[in-house]
Parts: structure tokens; sequence; C-alpha cells
């Protein structure tokens, strides 16, 4: 029997109750620290010490983190349809709380990738929340965060449309 297919959008909110800081709220991220100087393809090319402390903070406070009662009922929900998650979030409290299918728009802080040309090819599961200046990938390039910074393509928008699309011709 196919189950029916719910798909979950979920932002900052749902990983607040969590303790993880949202972006534009007051007191958010964007409050503490300048977009332009922590979260952009120049940033990284400025000063990518600073940058590589900023994502390390928040990948610390990821790792920490655990799931709330929001991504458990979202995770629960698959024991009666078959849920697709979209989620703005960089963490992985949705994994982590159960949820199988989750599309990361902004990418994923428990992974990094190149800084070289090959950012968008490749990316490595992180297990520990540190990334040092000098710590290379592969192809000799820096590891910088598998997020996705102001001013990049959004890798996943078209695997998340595609997701939609097929769900409301479903519908019709």
């Amino acid at each position: 029997m196919r189950k029916e297919k719910i798909i979950v959008f979920s932002g900052a909110g749902v990983s607040a109750e969590s303790g993880l800081g949202t972006f534009r709220d007051s007191g958010g991220l964007w409050e503490k620290y300048k977009i332009e100087d922590v979260a952009t393809p120049e940033a990284w090319n400025k000063d990518a010490e600073k940058v590589t402390a900023f994502y390390n903070m928040r990948r610390k406070q990821c790792f920490e983190a655990q799931p709330n009662p929001a991504h458990h009922a979202i995770a629960a929900l698959e024991k009666k349809y078959d849920v697709e998650v979209i989620t703005q979030n960089v963490d992985d409290l949705h994994e982590r709380a159960g949820s199988s299918k989750v599309i990361h728009l902004h990418g994923e802080l428990s992974k990094v990738k190149s800084s070289g040309p090959s950012a968008e090819k490749a990316f490595y599961e992180q297990s520990h929340w540190e990334v040092k200046m000098g710590d290379l990938c592969p192809d000799g390039y820096q590891l910088r965060p598998h997020v996705v910074w102001f001013g990049e393509a959004v890798p996943m928008l078209e695997e998340a449309v595609k997701k939609l699309f097929q769900q409301i011709l479903l519908l019709l």
C-alpha cells in the first residue's frame, strides 16, 4: 500500500527550540556578525581564518544540540506517511530525530568541502566540530564549510522544486 506524501518545509525556527540561534530574529546571528565578514565567498578570500572560526562555533553548537519535540514529531510522521523534509537549516537535527529524507537547501555543517574549483563536486563528512587552517581535502585546498554563502548558487534548489512539482502533479 502506497503511503500518502507529506512535504515539510523547515527553517531556523524549528531548531531554535534546540538552542540554535536564528539569523534574523532579535538577537539573531546577523545582529552579532556582519554577513559580508563571515558568510560570503569574498569573506573567505579576505579572511578564511575568521570565516572558519565562525563556522567552527556554529558547528560546535550544532554537534551539542539535541533534536527537540518538533524534530521528533516530523520524524514520527514517517510511520504513517511518505515524508520529505526540505529545510533551510544547516544542522542535522532532523536526521538525528529519525527523518530519513531530508533536502538541505543551504548545505550541512556536518560536512566540509574543498575551497578550490571542485567545491561543488565533492564534500566530506565531518566527525568533529573543528576545522583547522591547514586541513586540506584530497585536491590540496583548504576545507571550508559545506554551506551556501550569500552570492552562491543553491545547488539543492532544483531537487527541492522537482519534489514539489511531483507532489503538485499528483494532486491534479
